[in-house]
């Protein structure tokens, strides 16, 4: 890569920063603005107003999750460190199975969670996974039909501790296989909306890097998708101290957020959100 190049990525990076910024900002003027018109205790007296107060509360998220992918897409490119701490990877990916069980079900889809041990203990940056986890998750049930599976095992190895999550979906094409990784770089590739532009699978390919790991994926059309997140099976030998990190949800459910472009409408409404 010429100097050149990374110049533009670097003027770019600065952009999309400079972007999602505005967003965040008109973003907490509308969310305020939609709890004094649609407040929780009249949005549950009148079942008008919370379908359309929801219509409002999803749209809101998925900018807010773009606002966010803009924000690591900005970086890609530049190095970053997960604050490594030791914690139960097996426990963690059971609680986060059982965290989206009631916004799989509204789905019409099953969940399943699988691994031989009870727990494992590995380094681990436990917020960085759970947007990972999510975002995966959130792939698996936008293209999963109803009555499908989404099953998330994991697998302890000598050297490594495979997360797999695998769904009974519509698959890739393989022609589309190839630019997975890039495909918001190739414009005529970009799913329609709400199905964003492709940030997704680079965030969490990076995010498995950023662990000192890998992430894999492999699909057959017709036959569903398998994702594979291979992480070290080792133990940090001196923990991350806590650093202040901004918090990518703003606060809110990151469970909604990271699942606002699968989930219907509602997922939004008061009963679901309370």
């Amino acid at each position: 890569m010429t100097t050149e190049d990374n110049e533009k990525r670097n003027e770019l990076g600065e952009v999309l920063q400079q972007v999602s910024g505005q967003l965040r900002s008109s973003l907490n003027n509308i969310y305020r603005s939609l709890e004094r018109i649609a407040p929780p205790e009249l949005r549950d007296q009148e079942a008008g107003l919370d379908v359309d107060a929801a219509i409002l509360c999803q749209s809101y998220y998925r900018i807010l999750r773009l606002a966010n992918n803009l924000s690591d897409a900005a970086t890609l490119d530049k190095p970053i460190r997960a604050r490594l701490r030791n914690d139960d990877i097996v426990g963690f990916c059971r609680d986060m199975i059982r965290r989206v069980q009631m916004p799989a079900e509204l789905m019409g889809l099953e969940l399943d969670f699988r691994c031989a041990k009870s727990s494992h203990i590995i380094a681990m940056d436990r917020d960085r996974l759970e947007r990972l986890l999510l975002n995966l998750l959130s792939n698996a049930f936008k293209f999963t039909p109803k009555g499908g599976r989404v099953t998330l095992e994991v697998r302890v190895e000598p050297k490594r501790v495979e997360l797999r999550l695998s769904d009974t979906g519509c698959g890739i094409a393989p022609e589309l296989l190839e630019t997975v990784f890039d495909r918001y770089l190739h414009t005529e590739r970009i799913d329609p909306p709400p199905h964003g532009l492709g940030l997704g699978l680079p965030i969490c390919r990076r995010i498995a890097q950023e662990h000192g790991g890998s992430l894999l994926l492999t699909s057959r059309p017709g036959e569903g998708t398998t994702v594979t997140v291979s992480l070290p099976n080792q133990k940090a030998a001196v923990q991350e101290l806590n650093t202040f990190i901004v918090d990518y949800s703003g606060g809110f459910n990151p469970i909604l957020l990271e699942l606002c472009d699968a989930l219907p409408k509602q997922a939004f409404t008061q009963k679901f959100l309370d």
